[in-house]
C-alpha cells in the first residue's frame, strides 16, 4: 500500500477468521446448496460473478469505492492468511492496492470496512471479472 496517510498495522492469521466473516456478512441469504453451486469455497467474488449479490461492477465498483467514507477497514486476500488492519482510511483508494504486482496467490484482494456494511473486491482476473463493490447501508 502506498498512500502515506494511511495507518496500516498488520494483522497476522487473520485470513481464514476475515473470510469467515465476509461470508457470513455478504452470503448469508444463500443456502449451503446455493453457496456450493457457485463454488463460494473456492473464491468469495463468486457471489459477484455469478450475480448472487446486488453489486456494482468495474468503474462503478471502483467509483463507489472510492466514494466510500472510511475510517477502519481491513485487507485481506483470497488464499492466505495475511491481513491488515487500514486506521485512518479517509484516503484509501485503488491505487492504494497492490493487485498488479502480486503474484497469483495474493491478487484476489478484499478491503472491508470494520463493521461489515461495505466490500470491496479486486479480483486475479481483474482484466476481465471485477472489480465489484457491495454495499449493505
Amino acid at each position: 500500500m502506498r498512500s502515506q496517510e494511511l495507518e496500516i498495522m498488520e494483522i497476522p492469521r487473520w485470513g481464514t477468521y476475515l473470510r469467515g466473516i465476509w461470508l457470513e456478512t455478504f452470503s448469508e441469504h444463500l443456502t449451503i446448496k446455493e453457496r456450493k453451486e457457485i463454488y463460494l469455497d473456492s473464491f468469495l467474488w463468486h457471489l459477484c460473478s455469478y450475480k448472487k449479490a446486488a453489486c456494482l461492477e468495474k468503474e462503478e465498483a471502483i467509483r463507489a469505492f472510492e466514494k466510500q467514507r472510511k475510517e477502519k477497514c481491513t485487507i485481506f486476500y483470497q488464499f492466505i492468511n495475511d491481513a491488515y488492519l487500514v486506521q485512518n482510511a479517509a484516503t484509501l483508494s485503488m491505487k492504494d492496492l497492490p493487485y498488479e504486482e502480486l503474484s497469483w496467490d495474493y491478487s484476489d484482494i478484499y478491503v472491508m470496512d470494520w463493521e461489515n456494511k461495505w466490500t470491496f473486491i479486486i479480483t486475479h482476473e481483474h482484466d476481465s471479472l471485477g472489480p465489484y463493490y457491495i454495499s449493505l447501508q
